[in-house]
């Protein structure tokens, strides 16, 4: 989610290999003051045990799942990863979990592996948001 970071803090996070990190930052939205935290984990460390995973998924309110559309394993994954959040959150509070998709490198489309079209009808079948973006842009 460097992407995200990026967004709200107007830094550009550059290539930091395969460490996990939680940023803060303030927003203020309609008034109010929101102390959003952001837990950005690559994809290598979702990877690991169930368990550690769904630590992060208790912890959150919200999920921004980003691939590369140059990528697309980084794509196919994605189902099984809304699933898990979808049962770890949803199964205890029947409360809709907000989720997004976000295909970032949209300014790589000379190496799309993933199309826009791929990517909003897996959105919409999952029930989930959808975006494309840059973080470079």
């Amino acid at each position: 989610a460097a992407l995200t970071v990026r967004f709200l803090t107007r830094r550009f996070i550059g290539e930091y290999g395969d460490m996990e990190f939680i940023y803060s930052h303030n927003l203020t939205v309609d008034g109010r003051e929101i102390l959003l935290h952001i837990w950005d984990v690559p994809n290598s460390q979702q990877a690991e045990d169930g368990s550690s995973e769904e630590k992060r998924i208790q912890w959150a309110d919200s999920f921004v799942l980003v691939y590369s559309i140059c990528d697309r394993a980084s794509f196919n994954i994605l189902p099984l990863k809304v699933q898990f959040i979808k049962a770890a959150k949803e199964g205890q509070s029947q409360e809709k979990v907000p989720i997004v998709i976000v295909g970032n490198k949209r300014d790589l489309h000379h190496q799309r592996e993933v199309s826009s079209e791929e990517g909003r009808l897996l959105a919409l079948s999952l029930d989930c948001g959808f975006y494309e973006v840059s973080a470079a842009e």
